[in-house]
């Protein structure tokens, strides 16, 4: 019976483990429905991106108050957890603290934690106010009703227990606080269990333990789930990140392979095509449904922290169009976690459904609305880039539905004719002149 606990705690941490690493598998399996893409070059640039960006947290002190909270529930939330390898070590050998014997480093470091999970929960506490009492404007959008609106908020009571029993697994361990060394904070929590016997202390104390234990397990599954797989994701997401000008747009291989045998001089525009048996012919221009984008777009659909930064610096939002950027990466998640569970419920095959991301979750009003101008990928603290899936749309519907705007397509029209986007004759251009 002696071995009972451990048992126990092996069989939380197989299982949570276990699960973490199934859902990880289908993470995986889900990025990779995407297109391939060739992300291999400048390596260099882009572990300088993920140092900066994602360890460095560079483009979120663009906002100085969420850039700075921000950057402590970070550090803090990752350093606390590093003790996690003592009571895993704990929980499976039956010890107590076992690195309590490096001696006064131990003080220290638990002190050190003990700050910060303070910190950690005024942080918190802090972001809690500004989306429930304060109700900053780009946490108030309509996509942010019912499920992110709670997701948010889940997130962060999950941070404010996870803190708290830190605190009081400290408080009320009397071995630790005897070391008079790292009780920084807890030894002014510690009095408000002054009253309780020593059975009842320790009772508090392993309760605490359990429960900081377990909800870290459940926290860690709860991520596939939630908005804040950007904690795992944002690394390779900024690694993965576009390194072009932005206003870089790509052009469709198959287009670019007309145009130029169209402008080959020694071309016979009558001769067949040559065979080539390697030569793929895409299925169809530009995207539909999340299986016609990249793999890198589906990478940042779950990379999406739904911060809103990139809808709040949207010119299209703020004069009151339908797009926000936000949305976009949020509808696009969506719809390949639907896809997901097709997969799944058909013993790994996709059955069609019916429904594709284009009409059924981003509607093409939504769409010609974006003035192409990179504001959201800018503002994106993590590098995620809505433009780029909201222009592979945006290709499917002009060149597979032929389904532009009236005043794009006189554009074209005019551009085949005249050369020119104007409706005048090439011969009439200079006519102004005389007048």
């Amino acid at each position: 019976m002696n071995y009972l606990p451990n048992i126990i705690f092996a069989i939380a941490l197989i299982f949570g483990i276990g699960y973490f690493a199934r859902n990880v598998k289908k993470l995986v399996r889900n990025i990779k429905l995407g297109k391939d893409k060739d992300v291999s070059d400048n390596k260099s640039q882009r572990w300088k991106n993920m140092a900066m960006i994602a360890l460095g947290q560079s483009k979120m002190v663009k906002r100085p108050i969420a850039g700075f909270f921000h950057i402590i529930v970070y550090v803090g939330f990752v350093i606390i957890n590093i003790e996690v390898l003592e009571i895993i070590i704990d929980g499976l050998f039956g010890t107590h603290r076992i690195f309590s014997g490096i001696g006064n480093l131990y003080g220290f470091l638990i002190g050190s934690f003990e700050i910060l999970a303070a910190l950690v929960f005024v942080a918190v506490v802090v972001f809690w106010i500004r989306r429930n009492i304060i109700k900053i404007k780009r946490f108030m959008s309509s996509e942010m009703k019912g499920w992110p609106k709670t997701d948010g908020n889940v997130i962060l009571y999950f941070e404010m227990v996870l803190m708290t029993l830190f605190l009081v697994m400290n408080a009320t361990d009397a071995h630790f606080q005897a070391m008079n060394s790292g009780n920084v904070i807890s030894q002014f929590i510690a009095p408000l269990f002054s009253g309780l016997s020593e059975n009842a202390l320790h009772f508090v104390e392993r309760s605490a333990w359990w429960l900081h234990i377990l909800g870290i397990l459940v926290f860690l599954n709860y991520l596939y789930f939630s908005k804040h797989l950007h904690i795992l994701l944002a690394f390779p997401n900024t690694y993965y990140g576009n390194l072009n000008p932005k206003g870089q747009f790509s052009n469709s291989e198959a287009v670019t392979k007309e145009v130029m045998l169209m402008m080959d001089p020694d071309a016979d525009p009558f001769a067949a095509p040559a065979e080539d048996d390697n030569e793929q012919v895409p299925e169809k221009f530009g995207a539909s449904d999340v299986q016609d984008l990249s793999w890198v777009n589906l990478l940042n659909a779950y990379t999406c922290t739904e911060c809103g930064r990139c809808t709040s610096e949207c010119p299209a939002n703020q004069t009151g169009k339908k797009l926000s950027p936000r949305k976009i990466m949020m509808d696009t998640r969506d719809r390949l976690v639907e896809v997901g569970e097709n997969i799944d419920a058909n013993n790994g095959e996709f059955k069609d459904d019916g429904k594709q991301l284009l009409n059924d979750y981003i509607t093409k009003e939504e769409l010609w609305a974006c003035t192409s101008c990179n504001a959201c990928t800018e503002a994106c603290p993590v590098s995620i880039d809505p433009l780029n899936i909201i222009m592979e749309m945006r290709r499917y519907l002009v060149m597979e539905e032929s389904a532009a705007p009236m005043e794009l397509n006189n554009m074209m029209t005019n551009i085949e004719n005249n050369g020119a986007p104007w409706p005048y004759n090439q011969m009439d251009r200079l006519n102004w002149k005389n007048e």
